[in-house]
């Protein structure tokens, strides 16, 4: 089993999220990019739009690509359990997955600690886009790949690269005259924490 897992969060909706994992091209380049399943955390908004791709595209059509795919709105103890199905786990027949998330602090924070490769999606509908600042800096450092809802089909490929670098986890940061800003760093500011 390759689990793909996406989450949308608990707060806000994120449909064009969630329209862009049910396309076409996408689930066929997650299947050739080898993984087998795709679960997603849809959010408090998102079951209709799952719900019209089952109806259009029922278990074991040709739409499915060969994934099983499996969602759910919300979960009140958390998304720990779902994430680590992507971990890498051979005793249980599980490789290394990837997590596609919403760029909310502690989704990403819960990713990362996992080890896991790491797609965020920033929410362009949002009013104040902190997520793209935040999302930006950790791609600059390597710890994740930011992506555009409209191109996750094609940043597979960086997410798969990503997998090759974590094995050289810390990410090693371009030279630069001002180093960029730790992960420590980043996540303090994000969450408001004062030193």
């Amino acid at each position: 089993m390759k689990l793909c897992f996406v989450t949308v969060g608990a707060t806000a909706s994120f449909n064009l999220l969630i329209q862009a994992i049910l396309e076409q091209s996408f689930l066929r380049e997650l299947r050739a990019h080898g993984y087998t399943n795709l679960l997603i955390q849809y959010g408090k908004d998102g079951k209709s739009l799952f719900d019209e791709f089952l109806q259009q595209y029922p278990p074991g059509s040709e739409g499915h690509h060969g994934l099983v795919i499996d969602g759910f709105d919300f979960n009140s103890d958390g998304l720990d359990h779902e994430m680590r199905l992507a971990k890498a786990w051979p005793s249980e027949g599980r490789l290394g997955g990837l997590i596609i998330s919403h760029a909310g602090s502690g989704s990403i924070m819960d990713a990362l600690r996992l080890g896991v490769p790491l797609m965020v999606v920033p929410n362009p509908t949002l009013k104040d886009n902190h997520q793209q600042e935040l999302a930006d800096i950790l791609q600059e450092q390597g710890y994740l790949i930011s992506s555009h809802y409209q191109e996750i089909a094609s940043s597979l490929d960086r997410a798969e690269r990503l997998r090759a670098q974590m094995a050289q986890w810390p990410p090693v940061s371009r030279a630069q005259e001002v180093p960029p800003p730790s992960l420590e760093q980043v996540m303090s500011d994000e969450l408001g924490f004062l030193d």
